[in-house]
């Protein structure tokens, strides 16, 4: 899947309604001329029953690759859980042409663009939110969404108009949302938080492995 493949809903790769991250991204390519530096595409399956969301590209990971969580920190324990678990054909994602593929797993971010120190402000989420909404719209009853960290959570809240104090954020809580979609919670695989060994490779293998079981369970 790339962003051509992609209907204009769930992905513009010109779009600048966030004025903020637009001036922003045109400063990056000014620095860096040969990154991506554009609204960063999902990646994977376009049929896949896991979504996996996550906060935003890093600028020297997606924004510089133009692929989810490829050349940055948390892309390693990332892809390499995925391969493990047999949604990925590679334990590693180094560049958008690597040859490396997901089975039932897409990859999309609940901002598009490069924040500046990461953080996107609350309207920027806001804005970005209908292009997760259509990702969110097009999954089959029974898929599974794996929340990245708080934001991300909040953001697929959002986007299927549900009340965030309904559902908590927590590492590894499991909820059954409206439609037939279950939505699973993991601390960001950033480098501060397995470094600092609040995310272990246990922990996240734990989450990727009960996103496996439920999907096996939805085919008996």
């Amino acid at each position: 899947m790339t962003g051509a493949d992609l209907p204009p809903e769930q992905y513009d790769g010109d779009c600048t309604r966030c004025s903020r991250l637009a001036a922003f991204l045109r400063e990056v390519r000014a620095e860096h001329p040969d990154y991506f530096a554009r609204p960063v595409p999902p990646f994977g399956d376009p049929s896949a029953r896991l979504l996996i969301v996550g906060l935003a590209p890093g600028k020297h990971g997606a924004n510089r690759t133009g692929r989810p969580f490829t050349g940055d920190f948390a892309g390693i324990l990332l892809y390499r859980t995925l391969h493990r678990y047999g949604f990925g054909t590679a334990p590693e994602s180094v560049s958008a042409d690597d040859g490396l593929a997901l089975h039932d797993c897409r990859i999309t971010n609940a901002v598009k663009c490069l924040p500046p120190q990461n953080k996107p402000t609350t309207d920027e989420i806001r804005t970005c939110n209908p292009f997760l909404r259509a990702e969110l719209a097009a999954l089959h009853p029974g898929a599974v969404v794996l929340a990245l960290g708080q934001i991300a959570h909040k953001a697929v809240l959002q986007a299927r108009d549900l009340r965030q104090s309904h559902w908590a954020f927590g590492h590894a809580a499991e909820h059954a949302l409206p439609g037939e979609l279950h939505l699973i919670d993991s601390y960001h695989c950033s480098r501060y938080n397995t470094q600092t060994g609040r995310l272990t490779e246990a922990m996240f293998d734990g989450v990727v492995g009960r996103c496996r079981a439920l999907l096996e369970d939805a085919r008996t």
